[in-house]
């Protein structure tokens, strides 16, 4: 859920507020219409499904009933025959009878089914065979009569056993009558159509479901309570096929009615949000394309929140209108000020590395001690000196000369820095009279050769070591050489105290250049101490430092105006404390004079 917020509040960021209002409006649509329909899923399902449950248990109800009717009639009849032995069959719709009689004790049984007479003595013999099976007192389960079912020859039949009434004293007979049990008379009794089968497996189901029909099975009672088959029934799902087409109505009216309500509400958005909003928008463009802030008339003259909103807008534009009357008159004397301190800012970091590089040379102690070399060269004077001796003393005095050689260049070359800051020195110096009271003028410089001028000169600013990387071919930029040089000088001045304040000896300033749609990007990334990320706006405000022990903080201000000077633009971005930060330098690309001469070629 939060996740889809989140992506809900990006989204909308990118889009306008019109397609906002639709996307949330559909969204809540189609939430709502899904919570519409589990919840009525969740209220008439359940009920419904009750309701099939009650009725099955009805039919199971009505079958075992009518199992149990039949078992009973047969037993019936088989009392009211015990003392009419010889013929059942006339009147009774049965079609087996067996007798026992108490001299050999065994089951005789007799089966009626008129042109089928190999059928019917199978049956009485199955019949005779099932009974004698068994023990009296299974079959009669301790009571005068009983009645239950017995399979005979894959089929179910209802037996009925009644006591044949004698003489007080003598052995009992028995009669026992028999019924096939059909699916067409449980047909008739149930109104529903069913079928036997043989007695559930392990794997059988009870009941089993189909989209408009189901069948459920009742088991046919044998001797014991073990089931001897299974009476199988088909009904039809009415009060399922109900609850859907009620559960398919209320959703669809649901749905409908919701959707009538956000066509409405969509409607009333636009009418009294978006339109209002749409006429201030396209008054402040009107505004930012020509400069004049005119005050905002509300034709409808309305009291609510957009009547205020205008009132407040007129009233901002009249405070700004006095502010820009104000800022004009302090523009001029702030300017000079400004300037003048940027100025001794600059010149301050060109001249920050000299000190460094003449302490740097001052505290090195010779390599070669020089009355040793003097002591070697007054040796050698001597004619008396083994020439072993005098190998050794020569390669000394030739290594003592190389090493001073090698110091002598190491000067040369930070004399060579140092008059490279310098020169920077006096060109801030000698291009602040002619930038003071006009646009400083453009032209075409390579920004990858200021780069590695600074980087060279900001490598002996401070006393940790810094390594910078930085592309090596050229990217060409219409800027102001001196006045680039400076805000780059700056950034990298920046980037080395940032890497002081972590307390680290060592840190890296990594440069790299993109140049993409006529427009030149140069990313300064350190390692260094970093920022909080909300203080990223407030960085190029006059006097705002990020430093409490240094005043000042005209360094990033006036970088930014100077950068904004020459059609560019500059920022500073950080993750936090701790985790470095990244300058931004867009600059716009100058036209490569050598591509298009071979593209005329």
């Amino acid at each position: 859920m939060r996740t889809a917020i989140r992506w809900l509040g990006e989204w909308s960021r990118r889009r306008s507020l019109r397609n906002t209002m639709v996307a949330m409006l559909t969204l809540t649509g189609i939430g709502g219409a899904v919570a519409v329909a589990t919840f009525l899923a969740l209220v008439i399902s359940p009920g419904f499904d009750r309701l099939e449950q009650q009725a099955i248990m009805g039919y199971r109800q009505r079958a075992q009933t009518l199992l149990a009717d039949i078992t009973q009639r047969v037993e019936e009849i088989a009392r009211d025959h015990a003392g009419i032995v010889p013929d059942v069959f006339p009147n009774h719709p049965i079609q087996g009878v067996a007798y026992r009689g108490a001299a050999d004790g065994r089951w005789k049984a007799r089966w009626r089914d008129p042109g089928h007479p190999d059928a019917a003595a199978a049956m009485a013999s199955a019949l005779a065979d099932a009974l004698n099976r068994r023990d009296l007192s299974q079959l009669l389960e301790g009571r005068d009569s009983n009645s239950f079912y017995l399979p005979l020859r894959g089929r179910i039949a209802a037996i009925g056993i009644a006591t044949v009434t004698g003489v007080v004293g003598r052995p009992r007979d028995y009669l026992a009558v028999a019924r096939i049990l059909t699916p067409a008379h449980l047909s008739r009794a149930m109104h529903k159509t069913a079928r036997l089968t043989g007695p559930a497996s392990g794997t059988d189901r009870t009941m089993s479901k189909e989209t408009r029909r189901m069948e459920i099975a009742v088991p046919v009672p044998g001797l014991g309570g073990r089931a001897v088959g299974m009476a199988r029934f088909r009904i039809s799902r009415e009060v399922t096929l109900l609850g859907r087409r009620v559960l398919l109505l209320a959703t669809a009216g649901s749905i409908l009615l919701l959707v009538f309500t956000l066509l409405m509400l969509r409607r009333a958005l636009g009418w009294l949000v978006l339109a209002p909003l749409g006429r201030v928008e396209r008054h402040m463009q009107r505004v930012q394309a020509s400069g004049v802030l005119s005050p905002y008339h509300d034709r409808e003259g309305r009291d609510d929140e957009f009547g205020s909103l205008g009132r407040s807008f007129n009233a901002m534009l009249s405070q700004l209108k006095d502010l820009r009357e104000q800022n004009e008159i302090q523009s001029f004397a702030l300017g000079r000020s400004e300037s003048a301190v940027a100025v001794l800012h600059n010149v301050r970091n060109a001249l920050s590395p000299l000190g460094a590089i003449l302490s740097h040379g001052g505290d090195r102690s010779p390599a070669y001690d020089r009355a040793l070399i003097d002591r070697a060269l007054a040796e050698l004077a001597g004619e008396d000196v083994p020439s072993e001796r005098r190998v050794k003393l020569v390669a000394f005095v030739a290594g003592a000369l190389d090493a001073e050689a090698k110091a002598r260049e190491a000067v040369r070359a930070r004399l060579d820095i140092g008059r490279d800051a310098m020169r920077q020195t006096l060109e801030i110096i000698g291009a602040q009279q002619a930038r003071a009271h006009e646009r400083p003028p453009r032209e075409r410089c390579d920004v990858t050769d200021i780069i590695a001028r600074n980087a060279t000169i900001a490598r002996y600013s401070q006393a940790a070591s810094i390594h910078f990387a930085f592309p090596a071919r050229p990217f060409p930029v219409l800027a102001n050489r001196v006045i680039l040089s400076q805000v780059v000088g700056n950034l990298f001045a920046n980037a080395i105290e940032a890497i002081a304040e972590t307390g680290r000896d060592h840190g890296a300033i990594t440069v790299t250049i993109q140049s993409e749609g006529g427009r030149v990007t140069v990313r300064i990334m350190d390692d260094g101490q970093g920022f909080d990320p909300a203080l990223a706006t407030k960085l190029f405000r006059s006097g705002f430092s990020t430093r409490t022990e240094k005043s000042g903080g005209l360094g990033l201000h006036w970088c930014a105006n100077s950068t904004a000077a020459m059609g560019g633009s500059l920022e500073l971005h950080s993750h936090g404390q701790g985790l470095g930060a990244v300058a931004i330098l867009v600059l716009e690309a100058a036209e490569d004079t050598e591509a298009d001469a071979d593209r005329a070629v």
